[in-house]
């Protein structure tokens, strides 16, 4: 017996096949959150896009693979026509499943972290040569079989020169969207609710290295979702405008160079009135090729400063934001305003 009870949820998976999962909103109100780090998308891509062989495996059923202990299998359980049933396994939707796999993952790839990475369940393996590449795939399903793991064997890519891994192409030294993602952008109608709206952004902000100025294009679309602004939202030329530049922005198949440690970088600034801008680049064969797009859009206040005080303002935005790549190496910031260059004396 168990004084806790939760709803089943299936959700239709991306092969049509049914995930099995249970609505815990009402246990994770009152669950203390694990602060278990979870790597960020940027760093996976930027490891795996000089690689030259890079294999990617799919643990089955994730989350089911990791027992619950005794005091968490009492509050798993759920509600069916048949009665009720409790996981002995980490069940998806409880709030801190996905620090608890990660955790997992982490500590089964230790000192394997120089040629493998995962984000949850997802494992890529990354070379620049396919014998060492042998070598690193063995060292690591030598570690699943260990755990006493598995991998779904059709949802991995085995020694490929360009794999899809989170919703991108990668290797070879580029990364590239997701053509499938692309296109559901390309053919989102318009918003008529701020859900809508904010879903739309969602999909589009995923993306948002591969654009130039996001922020300041999308400004139009997030005034929409603002608290106090009408639902369903009132869409006006400009909101129009704004969604028809950010799908052409991203139908042209931006790609990116994936970035080298041991050459410069360069930054290249720009600043408008709604918005600050930056293109982090890199030289390839004698030309400079975008690595990342950043972009912010400027709250009210901001948008009153002056344009040597927004250059500088971009400058202290982009250097913290740019921090994972710039750490320890040596880059250039291009500006076109003179009197920020006293800034070089300082």
């Amino acid at each position: 017996m168990s004084p806790w009870i939760s709803l089943v949820v299936l959700f239709q998976k991306q092969d049509e096949s049914i995930r099995f999962c249970v609505d815990y909103r009402k246990l994770n109100a009152i669950t203390t959150p694990d602060a278990y780090p979870m790597l960020r998308m940027d760093p996976l891509l930027d490891c795996l896009g000089p690689a030259k062989v890079i294999s990617t495996l799919n643990l089955s059923k994730g989350f089911w693979q990791m027992a619950l202990d005794l005091d968490t299998i009492v509050k798993s359980v759920f509600n069916t026509s048949v009665g009720l049933y409790e996981f002995t396994v980490l069940p998806f939707g409880m709030h801190n499943s996905p620090a608890s796999f990660q955790r997992l993952i982490n500590n089964l790839l230790q000192r394997c972290e120089q040629f493998a990475m995962a984000y949850i369940n997802d494992i890529t393996i990354f070379s620049q040569d396919f014998e060492s590449h042998l070598s690193h795939l063995t060292t690591v399903l030598g570690k699943i079989k260990q755990a006493d793991l598995t991998v779904k064997v059709k949802k991995c890519q085995w020694a490929l020169s360009e794999v899809v891994y989170l919703g991108h192409c990668v290797g070879g030294g580029h990364i590239v969207p997701l053509w499938d993602k692309i296109k559901a952008i390309r053919d989102w109608p318009p918003p008529q609710t701020k859900k809508q709206v904010r879903a739309f952004l969602c999909l589009a902000g995923y993306y948002r290295r591969f654009v130039p100025g996001l922020g300041a294009m999308a400004a139009p679309l997030y005034e929409l979702t603002k608290k106090g602004s009408p639902d369903p939202v009132v869409w006006k030329q400009g909101c129009q405008e704004a969604f028809d530049t950010l799908k052409a922005a991203l139908i042209k198949q931006p790609i990116l160079k994936a970035p080298v440690h041991d050459k410069p970088f360069y930054i290249s600034t720009d600043v408008s009135d709604s918005g600050l801008g930056t293109i982090l680049l890199q030289e390839h064969q004698e030309t400079r090729h975008p690595v990342v797009y950043l972009s912010q859009k400027l709250i009210t206040q901001e948008q009153s400063l002056s344009s040597i005080k927004k250059e500088c303002l971009t400058i202290i935005w982009v250097l913290n934001k740019l921090r994972p790549y710039l750490w320890g190496q040596q880059f250039s910031v291009l500006l076109d305003d003179a009197p920020l260059q006293w800034l070089q004396t300082m």
